[in-house]
């Protein structure tokens, strides 16, 4: 870059950081709402729902049984796991799908007469499956009457003189491959990595619309256009100031996941690998995607006319980085496979993934990554350039 093109890199870096701090309310919220609402979200809901369950698994359950003086003895055995019968209402299904009862059992009236032929004895259990409130009550149902068919099953065996290991053909064991770490974090390498790719992609869009398309809306473009400076150093200089943004937005993101996650008490924090080496792969990882959103960001707002016409693509913008998550479910991909390092977004998500794992990524996937996501980077910075040098840009709304 030539001396007077950095000088009016760097001016234009400069105004345009100044102009968006100077409005400060605009800059606390683009800087710290994501940092400080989502971790803080995030993981108050993974200890809610640690609360919820064992809060339902500690206290007694009391569960509405229909023919329960059909089974006396399941009755008893129920009673000794704490799961207790009471009266059930007139209408059995409305009061579950009301959500007055979150469960409950029905005996059928030949129970004994089956129980007694060594028959299976039916049970039905009720519930709505839609409801979540109702997840651990039906789960802690059905685990205790499998139980009782087991105890009773192996009686009948004994009974004959009949080991009940008979009717286990094979042994079978499972061992478990997965490092500490990689079990812990698997749950966060769903969640972190769509946090932090989203925060990273779209981290700096409010300085980058504003320095464009607010500009244009404003009528205070076209006088920047006059002056005898070039567009790529123009263009530079505004996604300088909006990458600083994005990066400051995606490290303090990381810090508070650390904060967070050290202060929490919840298994979902302690799965999250705080440590400093972890942050700085993360923030390599993120940092071409922050280089990316902001190119990407400011080649569209460059074709919009006011800020409303360039906020108006935020919509598929999010979805952008959400896509790799849902392409993973239905088609889950093997690490050797290099060519999704070069792929935008699914390359981020599994770089996240390893580091969530507590696995290093290998010297050639690193290479992939980072050329393919520069010159992705470079590509949409030459588009935002070029789309400066159109006469049409100096045309307001």
């Amino acid at each position: 870059m030539k001396p007077s093109s950095f000088a009016a890199f760097r001016t234009v870096f400069r105004k345009e950081l100044h102009d968006f701090v100077r409005d400060r309310r605009t800059f606390l919220m683009a800087l710290l709402l994501g940092p400080l609402v989502y971790p803080l979200l995030m993981l108050g809901m993974g200890k809610l729902m640690e609360t919820r369950v064992s809060t339902q698994l500690e206290k007694s359950l009391e569960v509405p049984i229909v023919g329960a003086q059909y089974a006396p003895n399941l009755i008893e055995f129920l009673g000794t796991l704490d799961i207790h019968a009471k009266t059930p209402p007139k209408d059995l299904v409305a009061a579950i799908r009301s959500q007055d009862e979150d469960v409950a059992l029905v005996i059928a009236p030949d129970f004994a007469e089956q129980w007694r032929a060594g028959k299976p004895a039916k049970v039905e259990i009720v519930a709505d499956s839609t409801r979540t409130n109702s997840d651990v009550p039906v789960q802690r149902l059905r685990t205790a009457l499998e139980g009782y068919s087991r105890q009773v099953g192996a009686l009948r065996l004994v009974a004959r003189g009949v080991t009940p290991q008979a009717l286990n053909a094979v042994a079978v064991n499972q061992r478990d491959v997965a490092t500490a770490e990689a079990k812990q974090g698997r749950l966060m390498s769903v969640i972190l990595p769509l946090i932090l790719t989203l925060f990273a992609f779209i981290g700096g869009a409010n300085l980058t619309m504003d320095v464009t398309a607010g500009e244009r809306e404003r009528q205070s473009l076209e006088p920047l256009l006059a002056t005898p400076v070039s567009r790529g150093a123009l263009v530079t200089g505004k996604m300088a100031a909006a990458g600083i943004i994005g990066i400051a937005s995606v490290v303090l993101t990381l810090l508070s996941f650390k904060l967070s996650a050290a202060m929490s008490t919840s298994a979902m924090a302690s799965s999250l690998d705080v440590s400093f080496p972890a942050i700085a792969r993360m923030l390599l990882v993120l940092a071409p995607l922050v280089l990316i959103g902001t190119s990407l960001l400011t080649f569209i707002s460059a074709g919009a006319k006011s800020m409303k016409e360039a906020q108006s693509h935020m919509v598929w913008l999010m979805f952008m980085p959400m896509l790799p998550g849902y392409a993973l479910m239905a088609y889950p991909l093997k690490d050797q496979d290099l060519w999704q390092y070069a792929v935008p977004f699914l390359s981020q998500n599994q770089m996240l993934v390893k580091a969530t794992r507590g696995e290093a990524a290998s010297m050639e996937q690193w290479a992939i990554y980072l050329v393919c996501a520069f010159a992705l980077a470079g590509a949409l910075w030459l588009a935002a350039i070029w789309r400066y040098r159109q006469e049409k840009l100096a045309i307001s709304a």
